[in-house]
């Protein structure tokens, strides 16, 4: 079975104490940790700039490969390149706030507070969204403003809440650092630009997977569960079963979450939106979340400004979903049983409320399996990434 964890062998700038406490915010990495010379040595090593695929987990498609756009393949170089940018304060105005300020490993690639804090300590009005697995999204943000990685990236740099930079003038700063110019060079053969920042910062986001999940050995599982052997059976089918048979064994669900397994794809109808490898539709639902306010976020109707596209948003995955809290676009919800008792009543009456989101009828016991299977069976294995040194 193939790890994420295998996917980022990274032999040059690993972590090693050179990181550094954003403002009130996990530890980013420290300008100035990694040498000149070492960067390069490393730029000339010819396997760092083969083209690749990065290995699917279990539970994502076979091959990565359709993920990754034509003209922006994956290098270790280049995704190298996008981990130093990715956790660099510098891209900020004020040099506290890096992408992974509120996009952290250690906080399930999110922040885990309600809205995100930017430069100067303003907040924003929306949750910061995971990066797992957002290399099979169409689109990005909770609005699907974006329509790829390489246009989300440059959009919290710029915004003035956010990390508060101009494009230019961060385009300006990383030509000025010798260790990033070298890199620049070396993998786009020629200066940082704005194109080329966003290409190495997506293409770092796009290695990010998450996978091997209780739930999917499971799955995986499920058609042998009741499989008698016959005379003619190969035996590399046998091998195979027994195997996929061992593994779920040991990744085994509880009785618990087995039963949340079956409402969740049944009586509680979740997977009507959380469907797909990834468990979301990936499409636009007004859930109510927000809309007795005075003045609701309107969600996608700012981008496409239908009327039917009033407070919706995009359904985020429910993989890793326990590492996420608090939940929703706007944080409201703090727990996972608040999520599903919003669902169980209907959601949140308004005009526009999603015809998906109805009044459920779930016992107490019910709710409490659902959340055991997001909890237990949801939470797999995701990519494992260092902080880096920085030029």
């Amino acid at each position: 079975m193939k790890s994420p964890a295998l996917l980022l062998p990274f032999l040059f700038a690993s972590c090693g104490g050179s990181t550094a406490l954003a403002k009130d915010g996990p530890p980013v990495g420290k300008p100035g940790t990694f040498p000149l010379a070492e960067i390069q040595a490393m730029v000339q090593e010819p396997a760092l700039h083969t083209a690749f695929v990065p290995p699917s987990p279990l539970g994502l498609a076979p091959s990565l490969a359709e993920f990754i756009p034509a003209d922006n393949p994956l290098t270790r170089a280049k995704v190298e390149l996008g981990r130093q940018l990715y956790f660099d304060p510098r891209l900020s105005k004020d040099g506290t706030v890096a992408c992974a300020t509120c996009h952290h490993p250690d906080l399930g690639w999110a922040d885990a507070a309600p809205v995100s804090t930017g430069i100067r300590g303003q907040k924003g009005g929306r949750s910061a969204p995971t990066v797992v697995n957002r290399l099979l999204g169409p689109t990005q943000f909770w609005d699907g403003r974006a329509a790829s990685l390489e246009e989300q990236a440059l959009g919290p740099i710029a915004n003035p809440i956010e990390m508060g930079f101009t494009v230019e003038e961060t385009v300006a700063l990383l030509n000025s650092i010798e260790g990033y110019a070298v890199q620049f060079q070396a993998v786009f053969g020629g200066p940082a630009t704005a194109e080329r920042t966003a290409k190495a910062l997506a293409s770092f986001e796009r290695t990010i997977v998450s996978g091997n999940s209780k739930w999917d050995y499971y799955e995986q599982a499920l058609p042998y569960f009741d499989y008698e052997p016959e005379d003619g059976d190969e035996p590399e089918f046998l091998q195979k079963m027994q195997r996929i048979l061992a593994d779920e064994e040991a990744h085994r669900l509880s009785e618990a979450a087995i039963r949340g397994r079956d409402l969740f794809f049944g009586k509680a109808q979740c997977s009507a939106c959380h469907v797909g490898q990834d468990l979301t539709d990936e499409s636009f639902h007004n859930l109510g979340i927000g809309m007795e306010a005075k003045e609701p976020d309107l969600g996608r109707f700012v981008v496409t400004q239908l009327e039917q596209d009033k407070g919706a948003f995009r359904t985020p995955s429910v993989r890793n979903i326990a590492l996420t809290a608090p939940y929703m676009h706007d944080g409201s919800l703090k727990t996972l049983r608040e999520v599903v008792e919003h669902y169980a009543k209907g959601g949140t009456p308004n005009p526009w409320l999603s015809e998906k989101i109805f009044k459920l009828d779930l016992t107490e016991q019910d709710k409490q399996d659902l959340v055991t299977f997001m909890e237990e069976g949801l939470t797999g294995e995701t990519t494992r990434v260092a902080i880096p040194r920085l030029p």
